[in-house]
């Protein structure tokens, strides 16, 4: 029984493994495999990048899941599984706190459920973690369980190694010349995170033009994540291993800004007691980012004419020419054609700094990526605090998804940060063995400082799985669900809204909906029948 069981369940997973899928079906075929062998309520495949796991796919967890980091260090079940080198579950009454405590998509909290996982390593070294969890402490006590995970484990990691071959063969017909996108998780810096078309649209801008020289010119509201944008450039470029130089170019004294960028030699003005190299100088075969470039005078435009053309500079008070061989990116959140019109920026600077331009997509236009970079910012909270666990519920979710988010993602992170805070302190004194880590709960009521969405820009149109309400009725909703509605009922209500929304997008396509709501196609139909959606 335990043979066919894995056969059934191999045999799709193997023709898998000979088709050009994209890195994300393949992974969702994998846990759908799983989920037929284990009887398990959530599964997820998590990538080890130095000391921290990151989730690359799950299923029955919440959104947000694939935006959270775990570090090994302050997950003790994820570290055990890491040691143990092979398929293990943990006792039912174990007291080590398990990451998805709250994260499974059910109401309330978990405070005691069934979990099991194991190591997938290809090339003899770990690559990451497959886990299981379910609600019932008895759900894996199956005798059969931990070897039907371990023989499965061996299918996940060619699986996983087929789709990251994939990608890389991808990537590499994209550009001969460009080298392996550094490993993320080594230095912890931010991500570009999200799964939208918007956002995998402009990670396919950034692998393109990352493998050359070419001057890039970032634009985006402001918030957006430019900087990280440069950050990823550099990060994927041939000059990875060179020093990255950024420049706030708005917060320079004009008469500084000379010095700043091309150095001065000892006694050139008042103050300048030795010789000192310029940013260009220091960024030397790596690369220079200027942000806020729109905010530089034209006079400074005019000196940055001849580096950008051919990287030759001289110092301030020196005759001397210097030569640079630096890559230039640029960032700013005007329109710097509506600057040339208006004669605030020179023409011949704009097109010598703008001859690859990346557009960021603002946070509305980018869908469902709200609840993911959410996950992220709750995690970081949640290390930040020593919390037990941060979850977000139901109307919170559809709270954040229904404001249009005019700062970005810088105010998405504040406000989640705000919304922590303010959840900590309401628990303050309810729990009498305070030294334990807690499990919080982030309600509608802790995102907003007793207001509803805040409008948009003029002249901007909100997109997204739920479009935003006038703040008053946004209001009035809300307290009318929290009068008549329980719970349950407001988490099928949220769950029918992104149901109806997503085959809304797909024109009634319940396989793409499925993909993009990260279901089993069988699964998702399973639920609109239940909630009863209609195609």
């Amino acid at each position: 029984m335990t043979s066919s069981k894995i056969l059934n369940a191999v045999i799709p997973l193997v023709a898998d493994l000979a088709q050009e899928l994209p890195e994300r079906e393949r992974l969702r075929r994998l846990l759908a495999a799983l989920r037929t062998l284990l009887p398990a309520d959530a599964v997820a495949l998590l990538r080890l990048n130095g000391e921290w796991l990151e989730p690359v796919a799950i299923d029955g967890l919440v959104p947000d899941t694939l935006g959270r980091r775990f570090k090994v260090a302050e997950h003790p079940r994820l570290a055990q599984l890491l040691a143990a080198g092979q398929a293990m579950r943990f006792a039912p009454d174990s007291p080590l706190p398990d990451p998805y405590d709250g994260l499974i998509t059910t109401p309330g909290e978990l405070h005691v459920h069934d979990c099991m996982g194991c190591v997938l390593q290809t090339g003899g070294l770990a690559w990451g973690l497959l886990t299981l969890d379910a609600l019932e402490p008895d759900r894996f006590a199956d005798g059969n369980a931990l070897e039907l995970l371990q023989a499965f484990s061996n299918l996940a990691a060619a699986t996983v190694a087929t789709a990251e071959r994939v990608q890389q063969l991808s990537q590499a017909a994209r550009s001969a010349s460009a080298p392996a996108p550094r490993n993320p998780g080594a230095d912890r810096s931010r991500q570009i995170l999200g799964t939208s078309p918007a956002i995998r649209q402009l990670q396919s801008s950034i692998a393109l033009v990352a493998a050359s020289d070419l001057c890039v010119l970032i634009t985006g509201e402001t918030g957006t994540g430019k900087e990280l944008v440069a950050q990823a450039v550099h990060a994927q470029s041939p000059r990875a291993a060179q020093p990255l130089v950024s420049i706030n170019c708005a917060a320079l004294p004009d008469n500084l800004v000379e010095s700043e960028l091309f150095g001065h030699v000892r006694g050139a003005f008042t103050g300048a007691l030795s010789e000192r190299r310029g940013k260009f100088e220091q960024a030397q075969h790596g690369t220079l980012f200027l942000d806020e470039v729109g905010e530089l005078s034209l006079s400074v435009q005019a000196k940055l004419l001849r580096v950008l053309q051919s990287g030759q500079l001289q110092r301030l008070g020196s005759d001397r020419e210097h030569q640079v061989d630096v890559r230039v990116i640029a960032a700013t959140n005007r329109d710097l054609a509506a600057e040339v019109q208006a004669g605030r920026m020179r023409a011949d600077f704009y097109h010598r700094l703008c001859v690859y331009p990346v557009v960021v997509p603002p946070l509305r236009a980018r869908d469902s990526d709200t609840l993911v970079l959410a996950g992220c910012f709750l995690e970081e909270n949640r290390a930040r605090l020593q919390l037990g666990g941060l979850r977000l519920d139901a109307a919170a979710q559809a709270a954040l998804l229904r404001y249009p988010w005019p700062g970005n993602v810088r105010e998405l992170e504040h406000c989640i940060s705000r919304a922590v805070l303010k959840a900590l302190s309401r628990t303050l004194g309810q729990r009498k063995d305070s030294s334990k880590p807690r499990m919080l709960s982030i309600g509608e009521e802790d995102l907003w400082d007793g207001a509803a969405a805040a409008p948009l820009p003029p002249g901007q149109q909100a997109t997204g799985l739920i479009a935003p309400l006038p703040a008053a009725e946004v209001a009035e909703g809300l307290a009318a669900s929290a009068e008549t509605l329980g719970l349950r009922a407001q988490v099928e209500r949220y769950e029918r809204q992104l149901l109806s929304a997503s085959l809304a997008r797909h024109n009634g396509n319940w396989a793409a909906a499925a993909r993009e709501l990260q279901l089993d196609r069988a699964n998702l139909q399973r639920l609109a029948k239940r909630l009863g959606v209609e195609r």
